[in-house]
């Protein structure tokens, strides 16, 4: 069930990564109410496209549990997903998804294709989307601004 005190501390991590000049993105893995593992953006940094918010708390929550298989976690992140992150998601089990922001470039939970169709793989996770999305998206939008004046 959404809870808005992991989306803040998703959107938290996301801030983080916006002062280290990463796409500000926040991910948090919560299971039995509880956070086990996050995950902030990490591409510029390890210059890798698959360190991603939501791989690096996939991958994280993995090695709590000892298990791939993410069975009762919830997966809370400031923005929607890419087909990567969300293929990833269904692999690894997790029960829900709740996210901010919505991607209309590369969102694959609707915006630009919806790999959680129920009925379209072997796992459903449910998911829901435009959680505290203002917020979420004006953390991006201000690290996009501020990336093109330095460019000017």
């Amino acid at each position: 069930m959404y809870d808005d005190k992991f989306m803040l501390r998703a959107l938290a991590l996301a801030r983080e990564c916006a002062a280290v000049d990463e796409v500000p993105v926040g991910a948090v893995i919560v299971k039995d109410g509880n956070i086990i593992a996050e995950g902030v953006n990490f591409k510029e940094r390890a210059n890798n496209a698959l360190r991603h918010a939501e791989m690096e708390a996939l991958s994280r929550a993995a090695e709590v549990v000892g298990n791939w298989w993410l069975e009762g976690c919830e997966v809370y992140v400031t923005l929607e997903p890419c087909p990567m992150c969300a293929g990833a998601m269904i692999n690894a089990r997790v029960d829900a998804l709740y996210f901010g922001a919505y991607d209309p470039k590369s969102g694959a939970c609707g915006s630009k294709v919806n790999l959680f169709e129920e009925g379209l793989f072997n796992h459903y996770v449910e998911v829901s989307g435009g959680n505290m999305a203002e917020e979420c998206g004006a953390v991006l939008s201000e690290f996009f601004k501020t990336k093109r004046a330095r460019k000017n």
